[in-house]
């Protein structure tokens, strides 16, 4: 069952619904929407909890203004999906770019109906490389990106989605993939690519009061596993399950592990 939840003015997201019990908010990554989450979606709901997909504005089947692509914008729209369904005592669960604004609504909405955040290989607390901070790519690698898009956006993502995995996809998924990431809109790409390289959580961590499970590869080629180290000493409640061979595509790579875990985390 889908919702269209109305967020501001003019903007409405589309919001995945599916199964009964525990509700689990899935926050996904750039640029891609709640459909990279199939494999939760498939299983979790057997597990007795309710998955609840979001298309970010500008992602998937959301609206897609102009605007709104910062970190309080996107979580003010996740607190907007939240009271409109009534959802209450959620787990919070974002991947990369969704995890960025997982930590975000923690911190702004004084973790408002969540009882349990999941990051799934966060792209947090910062993206970019800054004084203090030594991980992730440089603020010049995304300015280069944001021109290769404008040039040549389906080779650009498609060069992206290869990083995503360090085991062997078949062509099939990696087409799938490959349209999923093609799906959002071009200035909605663009414009998370400037939040990503701008915005900075590292204040927000402290903010983070509920129990907390980092779930990050070792061999992640677009947030590296220094980042869940972070991650893991700036938020008190949290436990980080490393995984040793696998990259930023966990929640398909390992998505028995993963699924097995989260569930095992919400009860």
């Amino acid at each position: 069952m889908g919702h269209y939840v109305k967020t501001e003015e003019n903007v409405t997201l589309f919001v995945e619904d599916i199964g009964h019990g525990r509700p689990m908010i899935f926050l996904h990554g750039w640029p891609l929407n709640h459909q990279m989450f199939e494999y939760q979606m498939n299983e979790l709901p057997k597990r007795g909890f309710r998955f609840i997909g979001v298309d970010f504005r500008g992602y998937g089947d959301s609206d897609r203004p102009w605007e709104g692509y910062d970190y309080n914008t996107m979580a003010d729209d996740v607190k907007a999906v939240i009271y409109t369904l009534q959802l209450e005592n959620a787990i919070l669960a974002g991947f990369s770019m969704g995890g960025a604004i997982a930590i975000r609504y923690m911190a702004r909405h004084e973790s408002a109906d969540i009882d349990k955040l999941v990051l799934l290989s966060a792209a947090a607390p910062a993206f970019t490389k800054r004084p203090g901070y030594p991980y992730g790519i440089r603020k010049q690698d995304i300015d280069d990106m944001i021109e290769q898009f404008k040039n040549d956006r389906p080779k650009t993502l498609a060069d992206l989605g290869r990083q995503f995995f360090e085991k062997q996809v078949s062509p099939e998924f990696q087409q799938w993939f490959q349209n999923l990431l093609l799906d959002a809109s071009s200035y909605g790409t663009i414009h998370s690519s400037i939040a990503l390289r701008d915005e900075d959580l590292r204040k927000d961590l402290a903010e983070i009061k509920v129990p907390t499970l980092i779930l990050h590869g070792r061999k992640d080629k677009i947030a590296p596993f220094d980042f869940a180290k972070v991650l893991k000493r700036g938020i008190k409640q949290s436990e980080l399950v490393p995984f040793e061979y696998n990259g930023h595509g966990l929640f398909y790579e390992e998505k028995e592990k993963i699924n097995s875990l989260i569930a095992q985390f919400a009860k």
